[in-house]
């Protein structure tokens, strides 16, 4: 297990979607998010998920991350990604960075750092008897607005042995 997880936005929501916040627990223990992206799921503007988001931080295995973040250069990412993949960065070895979005990921990789998503999280929950099928919970986030590729979505249904 990574000594310090850290979330972005999406994995939060996504899972918040499917009601799958609380695997993040049993999975990881405590979950850190940089101030920048409590602020943007608890904007008042996230639909989804707010409510259980705000009951995991109050709970205190989510956990804000609010001392200051080191400053580097990381061009075209958006606040929360770039202070997730700073924080793992002062922290090298250790962080493992659950972020969605392409490019971010991309950056982290390029950096040295461990990486999960949404899926992976789902796969991972799987793997631990948090829920007993993958498939339908890939298929709630599907009807929702959230977006994850199908390639990545069957890849993790294979692994689980719950591909077609």
């Amino acid at each position: 297990m990574a000594r310090l997880v850290l979330s972005d936005a999406s994995p939060l929501i996504g899972l918040a979607i499917v009601d799958g916040l609380s695997w993040l627990q049993p999975l990881f223990g405590e979950v850190w998010v940089p101030t920048e992206v409590r602020q943007e799921v608890l904007s008042g503007r996230v639909e989804r998920g707010e409510a259980a988001i705000r009951s995991a931080l109050q709970a205190g295995w989510l956990r804000e991350w609010a001392s200051p973040v080191p400053e580097s250069e990381l061009p075209d990412l958006d606040e929360g990604e770039a202070a997730c993949i700073r924080i793992g960065l002062a922290n090298p070895g250790s962080a493992l960075l659950l972020i969605d979005e392409r490019a971010g990921r991309a950056v982290a990789i390029e950096h040295g750092l461990r990486v999960a998503g949404t899926a992976a999280v789902i796969g991972m929950a799987r793997q631990r008897g948090l829920i007993v099928a993958a498939r339908p919970v890939f298929d709630t986030l599907h009807r929702s607005d959230f977006r994850i590729s199908a390639e990545v979505i069957h890849t993790v249904l294979a692994r689980l042995g719950e591909g077609q």
